[in-house]
């Protein structure tokens, strides 16, 4: 995919472009945010049997990973960091029988259902991550962690960004597997 316009950091068609000189925290948002935008392109405007298609041996499908960063967004600031309710449907899941049962049962989903998720969950993840730190700044500790040591918020932000990196990565091969799309970013002025 080529794309004709550089993107433009702030710019209305590139929103998940972050900036060229910003804070240290606004670098830091804006790469998670950047994923999150690229992640959810790679898997969007897909029917069920494109986001059920498997690569080789794997077990990954688009779907899973659609679930599964539902999952960390919806746990990462609320159970994880604070040991807050999540929600449903993190609440009444079966870890305990299925700690993969955010990939195991995305076939369950309709596509629908898993776009829905997975919004939701990255929209009220970004509303409790901005009023943590507007409350306490990111480098606050969280329950997550060792008791003697617990984690800052700013280290569950980079786990988040890890995950998102190496998941966006199982995306790009999985969806160029369903159809043949490729790219790094989404193109101008794309939304889910």
């Amino acid at each position: 995919m080529t794309q004709t316009t550089d993107p433009i950091p702030g710019h209305p068609d590139f929103p998940w472009e972050p900036p060229l000189a910003g804070t240290e925290l606004e670098h830091l948002l804006g790469m998670l945010d950047r994923l999150r935008w690229t992640f959810r392109w790679k898997a969007s405007g897909l029917d069920a049997d494109g986001l059920n298609k498997r690569l080789g041996p794997s077990a990954l499908t688009l779907g899973g990973l659609l679930q599964h960063l539902a999952g960390v967004e919806a746990l990462r600031f609320t159970w994880e960091a604070y040991h807050a309710d999540p929600g449903e449907p993190w609440r009444s899941a079966d870890w305990d029988g299925d700690p993969d049962w955010t990939f195991t049962t995305a076939a369950d989903r309709t596509p629908e259902e898993l776009y829905r998720l997975y919004d939701d969950s990255v929209a009220a993840a970004r509303e409790r991550l901005t009023a943590a730190i507007a409350d306490g700044g990111i480098d606050q500790p969280t329950k997550a962690g060792a008791e003697d040591t617990p984690a800052s918020l700013r280290r569950l932000v980079c786990d988040l960004i890890e995950e998102y990196g190496r998941h966006t990565g199982h995306a790009d091969l999985l969806r160029e597997n369903v159809d043949g799309l490729v790219g790094e970013d989404p193109p101008a002025g794309w939304r889910p």
